[in-house]
């Protein structure tokens, strides 16, 4: 028998946020099933994302709910009736699922804001930085996982390219510019293609450099990702077992405000493509 495959992150934010319509609405599981005419065990499956849910019952239940946020609601629908299988596909089975919820959410996000202060962020680095990251993984990475994983990476920068790339802003430390985690070549390609990348009109790339004074954001490192309405908007830490999504509405208010006070610390974009180019010719 066919082992039933994990819901994705995506589908368990859809299974979130209808639990939440439900709960605003002061209904039990039970009252839910009952306005739809099914048992609470459907309900229960929807909301814990191990069983879909079709647009016309979606619909329903966000009238029964009384939800009159129309965006919000088409969002939701598009979430569900996207059957769209995206290139991460390829990697399941064969990387843990968080990579692929991690490319997922790229590439369904409207915008994204990184702030990083110790590595270069994942869609900016360069294949030799990112298997030098790799590479010193403890315990060590078998090779063909490395590879997997630098590829699945490298991959990632398809939402950087074609005719509609993702608007895409990142603020990174100079410690992550000036730590080489490969050697002085390297460092100085990944440098490079940093400055050369923030000549595009959607990438813009800003720095925060050593010397600033009253900067005390270093804890704030984060990917903000944009949904097609502010609800649905997603922020994603390193955690110790793996990536974390946060998608509270209290917590997505701070991570937008912590974002526009790192932004207003750092550089603006044409200083700050100085001020990398600067570091790149000093290796």
């Amino acid at each position: 028998m066919a082992t039933k495959r994990a819901p994705t992150a995506r589908q368990l934010r859809l299974a979130v946020e209808l639990r939440r319509l439900r709960e605003a609405a002061d209904l039990s599981a039970r009252e839910a099933a009952a306005l739809l005419g099914v048992n609470s065990v459907q309900i229960s499956q929807i909301e814990s994302g191990s069983s879909g849910v079709s647009e016309k019952r979606l619909r329903l239940l966000a009238a029964h709910y009384m939800c009159t946020d129309e965006a919000f609601i088409d969002a939701l629908v598009a979430m569900t009736t996207d059957r769209a299988q995206g290139w991460w596909e390829e990697y399941r089975g064969v990387l843990s699922t968080p990579f692929l919820d991690l490319a997922e959410l790229e590439h369904h996000a409207t915008f994204l804001r990184e702030v990083q202060f110790l590595y270069i962020p994942g869609p900016l680095q360069t294949e030799d930085y990112a298997r030098a990251v790799y590479t010193y993984r403890v315990p060590e990475l078998p090779l063909e996982e490395r590879e997997l994983r630098v590829r699945h990476r490298m991959d990632r920068k398809v939402i950087l390219q074609g005719p509609a790339p993702t608007p895409y802003e990142a603020v990174i430390h100079e410690a992550a510019l000036r730590i080489m985690v490969s050697d002085r070549a390297a460092s100085r390609a990944q440098l490079t293609s940093l400055v050369e990348l923030s000549e595009a009109d959607h990438i813009t790339v800003r720095a925060i450099p050593f010397d600033l004074e009253g900067f005390a954001g270093a804890t704030s490192a984060m990917t903000y990702a944009g949904g097609p309405v502010a609800k649905l908007d997603t922020v994603v830490r390193d955690a110790p077992q793996g990536a974390a999504f946060i998608d509270s509405e209290a917590q997505l208010h701070a991570f937008r405000t912590l974002f526009r006070k790192v932004e207003a610390d750092s550089l603006d974009p044409a200083r700050s493509r100085d001020f990398i180019h600067r570091l790149a010719k000093e290796l």
